[in-house]
């Protein structure tokens, strides 16, 4: 293309057309630029500030998960104790049933064994297993809640960080 067509004094206005008409095209596209490039670091720090909540959010949850895995720990060990004194009063029923109605039975009260009746005996044992066995069938449902909510928990941490995953995918 030619620009200088004209003759006489005119003749350098296209060329001086052309090239501010050239100079506004490079700089609109320069200012396009420069806006493509503040849209793209807005949208990079405001997923960069989302991509930073997710990670809280997944830490909390986390620190979540760990208190309910203590707690899940913790059951076990008392259940455990139940289970074990459980064991241990149904072996005592046992020995118990054995004896005849004239048996001395005693005690152990602090350092003192006291004499006692094989009736109230064989009723206090028959109590405390019931206890301890509500005892368990409690913890077995508490156990059974806290590991609902692991579940729930760890699902969620999961999906949190697949959330994290696509937005250091998509900066």
């Amino acid at each position: 293309m030619k620009y200088c067509l004209r003759s006489g004094p005119n003749k350098k206005k296209p060329f001086r057309y052309f090239a501010e008409h050239l100079s506004i095209k490079v700089e609109t596209r320069r200012t396009k630029q420069q806006q493509q490039q503040q849209q793209q670091q807005k949208t990079m720090s405001s997923s960069s500030a989302a991509l930073r909540e997710l990670q809280r959010d997944l830490e909390n949850k986390a620190n979540d998960l760990s208190e309910l895995q203590k707690d899940i720990a913790k059951n076990h060990q008392v259940r455990k104790k139940y289970t074990i004194q459980l064991g241990e009063n149904e072996l005592v029923l046992k020995e118990l049933d054995l004896l005849n109605e004239d048996a001395n039975v005693y005690k152990l009260i602090g350092p003192v064994l006291v004499k006692q009746d094989l009736a109230e005996a064989n009723a206090n044992v028959r109590k405390r297993i019931e206890y301890i066995s509500a005892e368990l069938k409690w913890l077995d449902s508490s156990l059974q809640d806290l590991e609902e909510k692991q579940h729930n928990k760890r699902e969620a941490i999961l999906k949190v960080q697949q959330r994290i995953q696509a937005g250091k995918a998509k900066a």
